[in-house]
């Protein structure tokens, strides 16, 4: 296995695993992104994310994709958006080695930290994510409001 960043080719495998990841939250219905707006968004002219990938025998088994957000507060900050390993491939270590990559890469880009969110009945990825000794927030609400395109 192998992790490196990712290239616009890996756009197809990406936006599967995608898919994958909402098909396990039972929201497949809610994925609306599509390989062209993908491309454009992390290789286009302005990059808007950043891909990692992990590689096994020229599949890809898992991304980490992430951007810059700012904290007025703080500074720089590096989002973890999704970090995602197909299911037959999990609990073999792609996970932790995308993770490694992106707090790696992080450090190297001088941020301050990582910020990432975890649905709260997802004990897999919480006990993942208490390994790196994250904190968790109960005191913040997410809001998030949608645009419809036009």
């Amino acid at each position: 296995m192998i992790i490196r960043r990712g290239v616009k080719e890996d756009i197809p495998q990406t936006l599967q695993l995608i898919k994958e990841l909402a098909e396990y939250e039972n929201s497949l219905d809610k994925v609306s992104n599509t390989i062209e707006v993908l491309e454009k968004d992390g290789f286009g002219e302005d990059p808007v994310f950043n891909l990692f990938v992990a590689e096994k025998n020229k599949n890809i088994i898992g991304i980490a994709l992430t951007f810059f957000r700012y904290s007025t507060w703080k500074g720089k900050v590096l989002y973890l958006e999704d970090l995602i390993v197909k299911s037959n491939h999990r609990r073999q270590g792609a996970g932790k080695k995308l993770f490694d990559e992106v707090t790696k890469f992080a450090k190297e880009e001088s941020c301050i930290g990582l910020s990432l969110q975890v649905l709260d009945w997802n004990e897999i990825g919480i006990n993942f994510y208490k390994k790196y000794n994250m904190k968790f927030d109960d005191e913040w609400i997410n809001c998030y409001l949608e645009f419809d395109g036009k």
